[in-house]
């Protein structure tokens, strides 16, 4: 049976996607496609306050791509050998912070600069074709995050047309299968833990006969 994960694939220790192999324990073929992308913004401001240590007191990452911005800065700069000579020691000096969004809620001081978005991956529509004109129907589609579902709704609809009923539809989380809600669309699973293990079981039930998770 052929089940839809739209995500970016990424391999484990063992070389595979964890929720390929998981799902693959259960006898269903799962394919990804991913849907989202993201850009980096503010790269040349983000470099220059990387570049004066002293101005600030400390330095809060909110999310991995954060960091990733951070990195580009160093190499799109050639600031490499600065950072090594003398940044890298500033900064260690100081106190960073990987946190999330509770931290815009204390009383503390801080300056803030956007440095990524978030967007439509450009291969969404062409992959989602191909997919469909190879594999057909999925028997089960899973979205990753409400704004997955956004960029990438339109085209399942059009390309399932009236099969899209016979689809069993799966969030990852609770945030999703509202968003999937919200939109109209059934959720016949929502996995109890972002997991590869919790979300093949989840998918498994729903695909059974009157299964529901």
């Amino acid at each position: 049976m052929k089940v839809l994960l739209l995500k970016d694939a990424k391999e484990d220790d063992c070389g595979q996607d964890p929720y390929i192999r998981e799902l693959g324990l259960y006898g269903l073929e799962a394919t990804l496609i991913p849907v989202l992308s993201f850009e980096f913004l503010s790269l040349p401001s983000f470099s220059e306050k990387l570049s004066h240590p002293e101005d600030y007191g400390g330095l809060i990452f909110t999310s991995p791509r954060a960091v990733e911005a951070a990195e580009l800065c160093l190499e799109q700069n050639n600031k490499t050998e600065v950072w090594e000579r003398s940044l890298k020691e500033k900064w260690n000096a100081k106190s960073v912070y990987v946190v999330g969004n509770a931290t815009a809620s204390l009383g503390i001081a801080m300056e803030s600069i956007t440095v990524y978005q978030t967007v439509a991956h450009p291969g969404i529509q062409g992959n989602l074709n191909s997919y469909y004109s190879q594999q057909g129907v999925p028997a089960s589609i899973t979205f990753f995050s409400p704004s997955g579902l956004t960029y990438s709704l339109k085209h399942i609809q059009e390309l399932s047309g009236d099969n899209i009923d016979q689809i069993k539809f799966a969030a990852i989380g609770p945030t999703t299968a509202r968003a999937l809600a919200a939109q109209g669309l059934p959720v016949s699973c929502t996995a109890e833990s972002p997991t590869p293990q919790a979300l093949a079981t989840g998918i498994r039930k729903a695909l059974q006969p009157h299964g529901c998770c």
